[in-house]
């Protein structure tokens, strides 16, 4: 599922980060890659602010939703 229908606080394994290769490698660059995990702080207006390898990222619905976790 993608990364926008999870709920705060739960802590999901990324299984696959989809677009095109350019939004790949930036979203990789941030530490969204497959087998990292990953917990959504808190949802605003769509937008994420997630825990990634120990660091908070804010990313917007577009992004997130080709962040697939399971």
């Amino acid at each position: 599922m993608p990364l926008t229908m999870v709920r705060a606080g739960e802590e999901n394994v990324i299984r696959k980060v989809g677009g095109k290769e350019e939004t790949r490698k930036f979203l990789e660059k941030l530490g969204f890659v497959a087998g990292g995990c990953v917990t959504v702080v808190s949802e605003t207006g769509g937008n994420l602010i997630v825990n990634v390898k120990d660091s908070r990222i804010a990313i917007g619905k577009d992004m997130a939703n080709k962040i697939l976790v399971g």
